[in-house]
């Protein structure tokens, strides 16, 4: 055997469907996983049990692999640059993906390379908070004057920790100073920023190869609800193409210049006054981009896969006017099979992607796609057949 062996730190559904892509083209995947129930460990063969934050388990992890790469972004950058001063493959490498780890250093890199984001900055404590907002409300409305609708105060601040957060956890919305002391509890440093006034959530996807070779995806519109995706649609609807053309360069940019290698998602916000601003960067195969599967020439998890390997990258343009992209999340229905039989003959064309996951309440356990020339019948779709797999429809 002359295939390459992938190494994948981390074992939830973006490894599980990465290790999918890879199927095809013969690669064989090796897996770090938490525990022999995670998602990927259910169906990858090559299964090592260990934890990531353990430097010793990711160097004999890495024994017998051409390369490195992720489903989180957690393990310690330290660590990551021990493995290439070991000589191992690392994509994306650690001086990227801290980009990705600590907010507070993207948003640094982001401003010093011009890419415009919510204003920001590092703050130590709550009075430190109220001093920002003070700043914020000084300086007037990012957006026309009252458009934003922000109190003469400053407030509402975004207080993040800098570390850890994901789908909104690690995430505050505070009014006031007397509200802005539970960050800090953390023990890491928090990134305070203005709370933008957004039309909606965008998303822009790119992948990049170690010899520059870069694609861009189509600008997708997310919806989140309770501070998780919900919905997907690319591309998104309305969006002006000279403000889409710009997404894209940003994505492509920032990729370039922070030597993204792999998969880069940046979720953006579309202002009210027309603006886009960065929010974050993911640099894995993300939940924005899981329409490619069905919707994409080339999905999103097997480019990423000839990204890692330094291959030719693939066609991404999509294969129908309108794709949508439906998370399932767990209910009070446990017994997702049994709804296949309604979801399949209703709709023969629709795409299922379970996790193997145990359904908990409010937890991803899969998605739907849907594609098509009509909107607002592939919404439709794809809103039923994820409320009937979660037993919120029935009927």
């Amino acid at each position: 055997m002359t295939f390459p062996v992938v190494g994948m730190v981390g074992g939830g559904q973006l490894a599980r469907m990465t290790h999918e892509a890879g199927i095809p083209l013969g690669i064989r995947f090796k897996l770090l996983s938490d525990t022999p129930q995670d998602s990927a460990a259910q169906v990858v063969n090559d299964v090592v049990i260990g934890d990531y934050r353990d430097l010793d388990t990711l160097r004999d992890f890495a024994r017998g692999c051409d390369v490195i790469t992720f489903d989180h972004e957690h393990v310690p950058t330290e660590h990551l640059k021990a493995l290439l001063a070991d000589g191992v493959a690392v994509r994306p490498g650690p001086e990227a993906l801290v980009h990705a780890q600590d907010k507070g250093v993207m948003r640094a890199k982001l401003d010093a390379i011009g890419i415009p984001c919510p204003r920001h900055r590092i703050v130590s404590d709550p009075e430190d908070v109220a001093a920002f907002a003070a700043e914020l409300a000084a300086d007037g409305p990012s957006a026309p004057p009252g458009a934003d609708g922000r109190p003469a105060d400053g407030f509402p601040v975004v207080l993040k920790t800098v570390r850890g957060g994901y789908d909104g956890k690690g995430v505050w919305v505070v009014d006031s100073a007397a509200e802005a002391a539970e960050p800090f509890r953390a023990g890491v440093p928090v990134l305070a920023e203005e709370k933008v006034d957004f039309a909606r959530e965008l998303a822009a996807n790119v992948v990049r190869s170690p010899h520059g070779q870069a694609v861009a995806y189509p600008v997708v519109e997310s919806r989140q609800v309770n501070g998780v995706c919900d919905t997907v649609i690319a591309p998104a609807p309305d969006l002006d193409g000279a403000l889409a053309l710009q997404a894209e360069e940003m994505a492509l940019t920032i990729a370039k210049e922070l030597g993204v290698v792999g998969h880069l998602a940046v979720e953006l916000f579309q202002t009210r006054d027309g603006r886009i601003l960065v929010n974050e960067l993911a640099m894995r195969p993300h939940n924005s981009g899981h329409w490619t599967q069905d919707g994409a020439m080339t999905s999103q998890f097997a480019n990423h896969v000839r990204a890692v390997l330094d291959l030719p990258l693939g066609d991404p343009r999509p294969r129908a006017p309108w794709t949508a992209m439906v998370n399932v999340l767990g209910g009070d229905f446990p017994d997702m099979y049994s709804a296949y039989l309604h979801c399949m003959a209703r709709d023969p064309q629709l795409k299922i992607h379970m996790y193997g996951k145990d359904v908990k309440p409010g937890r991803k356990v899969g998605h739907v796609n849907t594609y098509g020339d009509d909107l607002g019948d592939v919404l439709e779709r794809a809103r039923h057949a994820a409320g009937y797999l979660r037993g919120t429809i029935t009927e």
